[in-house]
């Protein structure tokens, strides 16, 4: 069973920045993708980015120019920096990891980001 522990999250003024970290229970090398969702009230769960073993790499549009991922093998975790954050970023954010075989997709208990000034 694979377990995803995201943190970083917290309350920020519009311009601000963020760095949220999601720390898996196993090698990284064990997945076929990694990345990160959110959901803002109301709304439904959205991709922010995911990234590949070979680093092949998609943003959300939304995000694009202001949010960037990175993983670090050695520490068995994902990352999130995000700059230039607007209060349309408030939202749960979702560390997610996926295998395809056999097919397990994994979800962290999310991290409350929000944008306020």
């Amino acid at each position: 069973q694979v377990q995803l522990v995201e943190s970083g999250g917290g309350l920020v003024q519009p311009g601000g920045s963020l760095r949220l970290s999601c720390a898996a229970s196993v090698s990284i090398f064990r997945f076929n993708l990694m990345g990160w969702y959110r959901q803002a009230p109301g709304k439904e769960r959205e991709l922010v980015a995911d990234i590949s073993p070979i680093e092949i790499i998609r943003y959300g549009d939304s995000v694009k120019g202001r949010f960037t991922i990175s993983t670090d093998s050695g520490k068995n975790s994902v990352y999130l920096q995000m700059n230039s954050l607007k209060p349309e970023d408030t939202a749960v954010y979702y560390c997610n990891a996926k295998i395809d075989h056999p097919r397990t997709d994994s979800w962290g208990q999310g991290t409350q980001v929000t944008v306020s000034s």
